[in-house]
C-alpha cells in the first residue's frame, strides 16, 4: 500500500504495510492523499517532521539492506537534527575509515531517507552533494531542520 505526502513544492510516496515502512521516496506531483490505516502514523509523523516538529519517528520499518548498508543508516540517525556529517565522518564512525564512497554508495541506495537522513551528508569541504532528490532538496531539508533545532 502507498500514500502519497505533499509538502511545499515537494512530495513524497511513503510505500508500507502492516510490517513497517519499506521506501519513502520524493517525487514532482502526489498523485492522491488516500491513506491507508497501517500508514496513518507514518503519514502524520511525516507531515509533523515536514512542519518542523518533529525530530524523530516512531513507526515501523521493514526494508531490505545488507549488513554494511545497516551500519550507514545506524550511522545516520546518529546525525543530530540540524547538523551535518561528511561522508568521512561516517566512514571513520563505522570503523571503515577508507570506505567513503562505499559509504556514498549506501546513502544513494536508501530507500528511506528523512528516518535515515542521508540529507545531513556533505562532502568533506562541507559543500551539498549528491542526493537523489535533488540538492535543491537537500538544501532544504537542511534548512529546514536548521531552522527548528
Amino acid at each position: 500500500m502507498d500514500c502519497y505526502l505533499k509538502f511545499d513544492k515537494y512530495a513524497v510516496v511513503i510505500e508500507g504495510d502492516t510490517n513497517g515502512v519499506s521506501k519513502i521516496e520524493f517525487v514532482k506531483k502526489a498523485l492522491h492523499d488516500k491513506i491507508p490505516e497501517c500508514l496513518e502514523t507514518v503519514y502524520r509523523e511525516l507531515l509533523e517532521y515536514f512542519q518542523g516538529k518533529r525530530k524523530e519517528f516512531t513507526f515501523k520499518l521493514n526494508y531490505q539492506a545488507t549488513d554494511f548498508q545497516r551500519k550507514v543508516y545506524q550511522a545516520l540517525r546518529e546525525i543530530p537534527y540540524g547538523e551535518v556529517a561528511s561522508y568521512k565522518d561516517i566512514a571513520i564512525k563505522i570503523d571503515n575509515p577508507k570506505a567513503c564512497r562505499a559509504v556514498g554508495n549506501a546513502n544513494n541506495k536508501n530507500k528511506i531517507p528523512i528516518v535515515y537522513p542521508c540529507h545531513r551528508v556533505v562532502g568533506s569541504n562541507g559543500k551539498l552533494v549528491g542526493f537523489a532528490g535533488g540538492l535543491d532538496l537537500k538544501d532544504y531539508l537542511i534548512n529546514l531542520e536548521k531552522n527548528n533545532k
